[in-house]
């Protein structure tokens, strides 16, 4: 039932015209079930209104005029006196509005749900993808720029690169040859000595890797050095660096890298600081000692070096061949003395 009970069957008189051109006619008016019934004074049927079509032409203004939704032409004016039809015609639509579907809200619902959702893929999805991608594009060459580039930060923070297998200026040849055959052993692209590293090694995109001066002193073994490359090489294989500096560097680093092919300096220097501070990893133990075995290096040295958790479960070896000429061992430690 969609007329209110308490307004079941009431009448009362009006004014209505069926289309713009006519003239007004007095009509009784009769509120039944689901119709507003319109009869003339011989109570002839004129005209029905569906009560869910009926609105109000003049709201608050009085006499009321209403008429059907959809034919603004016929319409309906009921004077002061009726106040009684008036009040049923203005309940009963507002009942029926209030059981209709509020289309605004449900688009508002949609269309908040869906910027959520975008905004939720932008947030955790996108990052993520922007990243892979990055390190799927990238060429090898801008690699090793990077890793040049975060190199540059960690000696500003630390000492300088005090030899090189790729130097720019000449050194002693005994010193690059020293650091080319332990780059050669150890299948290592880049390799650098620094002063003052605040950690035996590290190891940085583009196959760079950096050792501590302190690992070139006179008492030290060149297998020494040799197992902290290869310590390095296998974390550089389980954990890309370039992969770790863009999850730290943001989204940003990783969009400037796909459309300049640079990592911005800020994000380096704030790579370099954390690299500097965060503690040396463990390598998977057997993934190491598989290096140590395809290099030729024993395990002994280095396991009576480094920390008893950096060596865990590595068998010792004692055999192998001399990593670097003691001539060229002795230069590089000339050449690189510990401060």
């Amino acid at each position: 039932m969609t007329a209110l009970k308490r307004y079941d069957r009431l009448e009362a008189s009006g004014l209505w015209r069926p289309d713009a051109s006519s003239q007004r006619r007095e009509v009784v008016v009769s509120l039944g079930d689901a119709t507003l019934t319109i009869t003339d004074m011989r109570d002839r049927v004129l005209s029905h209104w569906s009560l869910a079509a009926i609105e109000r032409r003049n709201p608050g203004t009085l006499p009321a005029l209403f008429g059907p939704d959809g034919d603004p032409g016929e319409t309906l004016e009921l004077d002061g006196g009726e106040v009684q039809m008036i009040e049923a015609l203005e309940r009963i639509r507002n009942s029926i509005r209030r059981t209709r579907p509020r289309q605004g809200r449900v688009r508002v619902l949609i269309a908040g749900g869906t910027t959520l959702l975008i905004v939720s893929l932008l947030l955790f999805w996108a990052p993520g993808a922007l990243r892979r991608y990055a390190l799927e594009v990238v060429p090898p060459v801008t690699r090793v720029e990077i890793g040049e580039a975060l190199l540059g930060q960690v000696t500003r923070l630390s000492g300088p690169v005090c030899a090189s297998a790729k130097p720019k200026g000449s050194p002693l040849q005994r010193t690059i040859r020293a650091l080319n055959q332990l780059a050669q052993r150890t299948s290592t692209p880049q390799l650098v000595v620094l002063t003052d590293l605040p950690r035996p090694s590290m190891h940085l995109p583009g196959g760079l890797v950096a050792l501590d001066s302190r690992l070139t002193a006179p008492s030290e073994d060149p297998a020494v050095a040799a197992g902290y490359v290869l310590q390095e090489r296998v974390l550089a294989a389980q954990t890309d660096p370039l992969d770790r500096l863009l999850r730290q560097a943001g989204p940003y680093a990783s969009f400037t890298l796909v459309t300049r092919g640079t990592v911005p300096a800020r994000a380096l220097a704030r790579h370099a600081e954390r690299l500097l501070k965060s503690p040396s990893a463990n390598p998977d133990p057997e993934l190491l000692a598989a290096a140590f075995a395809d290099a030729d290096v024993p395990t002994a040295p280095f396991i009576a070096a480094a920390a008893p958790d950096q060596a865990p479960n590595l068998p010792r070896t004692d055999n192998g061949s001399a990593v670097i000429a003691d001539q060229d061992w002795v230069q590089l430690q000339t050449h690189c003395p510990v401060s």
